[in-house]
């Protein structure tokens, strides 16, 4: 009797993991190797050289999508950077910077807002963030680059990439002669594609 629980034991612990064996097999099997998603870097080109943006999709999805989306359709194109300040950062994207317009410039939008996407990535140099009114929820297309660790910023503005070749561009950028209002004296216009990195 013992002999034969010993045996019908075995046989379970047998049946149990060719069961297990033959369903990884099933599983391994259905599942084809997937090649990961190539990295997405928005390349921003200008008058005075050209910087490279990595996103950050995990800690911002909404702003990087909404990025992208306006970077594919050409929305950037010819945009300039309206503001800019050294020491601190440059800010650009509004539509109405197009074609050298010096009015009304820096409340212009895509027509849509972003919730905000406040996250724990400090504004330290190179750090690209989304430009808003007071509205927390009001982020549409205007971005900037800090130029200098801006830390009193984190927790209020939507932190979505950072730069990762070309900071000494924004820093050209951030010293051109401005108005009293820190546009620059003469535009300096955009050209943002994406690219596979």
């Amino acid at each position: 009797m013992i002999k034969l629980k010993k045996l019908l034991m075995f046989a379970l612990v047998f049946a149990v993991s060719a069961g297990v064996s033959h369903a990884e097999e099933k599983k391994s099997a259905a599942s084809p190797a997937t090649t990961p998603l190539k990295e997405e870097v928005a390349v921003i080109k200008t008058s005075l050289g050209t910087m490279t943006i990595r996103f950050f999709p995990n800690k911002a999805p909404n702003h990087v999508e909404n990025f992208k989306k306006l970077a594919r359709s050409g929305f950037y194109n010819g945009t300039t950077f309206h503001r800019v300040i050294p020491g601190f950062m440059i800010q650009g994207g509004d539509p109405t910077s197009k074609f050298g317009n010096r009015n009304g410039v820096g409340g212009g939008g895509p027509g849509w807002t972003v919730n905000a996407e406040f996250n724990d990535v400090s504004h330290k140099r190179g750090i690209v963030s989304m430009a808003r009114t007071n509205d927390p929820n009001s982020a549409g297309s205007q971005f900037f680059i800090c130029v200098a660790d801006a830390t009193a910023l984190d927790g209020q503005y939507s932190a979505f990439g950072e730069v990762v070749e070309g900071i000494e561009v924004a820093d050209k950028i951030a010293a051109v002669p401005r108005d009293r209002r820190d546009m620059p004296d003469s535009s300096i216009e955009m050209k943002v594609s994406l690219k596979a990195k």
